[in-house]
C-alpha cells in the first residue's frame, strides 16, 4: 500500500506539470493530439474527440503531445503557427504549475503546522534573527550579537533558517564570514563580519565534523500574511538549494550514484509516507515539495529535450524573426531525449542497487 501511495503522489506531480502544458496549449487555441501520463506502453486510453488521453506503463513522466510540436504542420492550429509568446507561455506552464503545486503545500502547510513560542504566540516557523546567544559562545566572541538579522553566510544570500543551517553545515573548519543587520545608535546597518567561528564535533560514525550551533533564532508570530510570505522565501530557498546541487553535479562534486531517478524518489516517497504516523505529514510535505520544485526547475535548464531546451529555441526564432528549420530542431530534442533516457537508465539501475542493499 505504501508503495501505491507513493506511486499516486509522484504521478500526481508529474500529473500537474503537464495540465500546465495541456491547459495553456489549449487557451493558446493549439491542438492537442494526446495528453498522457508516464512513458511506455499504453495501459488505456479513451478520448472520441481531438485529444487522446492515455496512461502509460511507467510512472516516470509523461507528454502532451501537439500538433506540429516537433515537425512541420499545415493545421491553423499547429503549435509553429502560434506566435512567439503563445509558444513561450505554453513550454513555461508545467514548471510554473510544479511551482505553484509547491507553494500551495508549503502555504498550507505553515497555516496548520503551530508550535509553542514565547510568550505563548502561535509560530509556525523561525526567522534568521538571533533570540538567544551566550557571551561565551565562540560565535559571540568574534562578532554575533543578539538581534542580529543573518542576511549571508559565506556572500550567498539568506531567506530562511533553512539557508542558515544548511549554509552552515556546508562549511568545513567553522570559520566563514557572515552579513546581518544590525541596529547601530538607533538605526538598522549591515554590517560585514569576516570570519565568525563555531566549534566542531567529531561524529563518531562518519568521522567528519560537526557544527555545533551556539545560537538560537527568533519564531515568526502566524498570522495569514507572515505564512503566505514563509511559503514564498521557503520556496525560493528550496529552488537555490536545488540549483546549488544541480552546480555541484555538473562540477563533479556529486557522483551519478548520488542521483536519485523515479525509482529512487518513489522509494524516499514511500518512506516518508510509512512514517507519517510516528513523525506526522512534516516530512513528507517537505519532500513532496522538494520533488515539484525540483521537476520545475530541472526541467527549464537549457537542454535539449526538456522545455529549457525549446525556450532556446523560441528565443532564437524572437530574436532573429526566423525559426529554426523544425527538421533539425526535432533532431536536436531527439538526441537530446536518448541521452536523458540512457542517464535515466543509468540512474534508476543505481536506484534499484541502493534498493537491494547493494550501495
Amino acid at each position: 500500500m505504501t508503495i501505491l501511495v507513493a506511486i499516486l503522489i509522484f504521478g500526481i506531480i508529474i500529473l500537474v506539470h503537464e495540465l500546465g502544458h495541456f491547459a495553456v496549449a489549449k487557451l493558446m487555441g493549439i491542438r492537442v493530439n494526446e495528453f498522457a501520463i508516464g512513458m511506455g506502453p499504453t495501459l488505456f486510453k479513451f478520448g472520441k474527440k481531438e485529444t487522446t488521453y492515455s496512461l502509460r506503463a511507467f510512472p516516470v513522466g509523461g507528454f502532451c503531445a501537439m500538433e506540429g510540436e516537433d515537425s512541420d504542420s499545415e493545421d491553423p492550429r499547429a503549435f509553429g503557427s502560434k506566435k512567439v509568446w503563445r509558444r513561450v507561455l505554453v513550454v513555461i506552464a508545467g514548471a510554473t504549475m510544479n511551482l505553484i503545486l509547491g507553494y500551495v503545500l508549503l502555504a498550507a502547510y505553515y497555516g496548520v503546522y503551530t508550535r509553542p513560542a514565547a510568550e505563548g504566540q502561535a509560530a509556525a516557523y523561525s526567522s534568521t534573527i538571533i533570540a538567544e546567544l551566550p557571551e561565551t559562545a565562540s560565535s559571540y566572541q568574534t562578532g554575533l550579537r543578539v538581534g542580529d538579522e543573518i542576511i549571508k553566510i559565506n556572500g550567498k544570500r539568506v531567506f530562511t533558517d533553512f539557508d542558515v543551517a544548511n549554509l552552515m553545515q556546508s562549511d568545513e573548519d567553522g570559520i566563514f564570514p557572515i552579513t546581518v543587520k544590525r541596529v547601530v545608535d538607533g538605526k538598522k546597518q549591515t554590517v560585514e563580519l569576516p570570519a565568525v567561528q563555531f566549534e566542531l564535533q567529531t561524529n563518531e560514525e562518519t568521522g567528519g565534523n560537526v557544527l555545533i550551533y551556539d545560537f538560537k533564532v527568533a519564531p515568526i508570530r502566524k498570522t495569514v500574511l507572515s505564512t503566505l510570505a514563509q511559503a514564498g522565501k521557503m520556496e525560493i530557498s528550496i529552488g537555490i538549494l536545488i540549483w546549488r546541487s544541480l552546480g555541484d553535479i555538473v562540477t563533479g562534486k556529486y557522483g551519478l550514484n548520488e542521483l536519485s531517478g523515479p525509482v529512487g524518489t518513489v522509494g524516499a516517497i514511500g518512506d516518508a509516507v510509512a512514517q507519517v504516523q510516528t513523525v506526522g505529514l512534516e516530512s513528507l510535505i517537505m519532500l513532496v515539495v522538494l520533488i515539484t520544485v525540483n521537476v520545475g526547475i530541472f526541467n527549464l535548464l537549457p537542454l535539449p529535450a526538456l522545455d529549457g531546451g525549446r525556450l532556446l529555441f523560441l528565443a532564437f526564432e524572437g530574436i532573429f524573426r526566423r525559426p529554426v528549420n523544425p527538421k533539425y530542431e526535432g533532431m536536436v530534442h531527439f538526441v537530446g531525449l536518448i541521452l536523458l533516457l540512457l542517464l535515466m537508465v543509468v540512474v534508476t539501475f543505481s536506484d534499484i542497487v541502493k534498493l537491494f542493499g547493494g550501495g
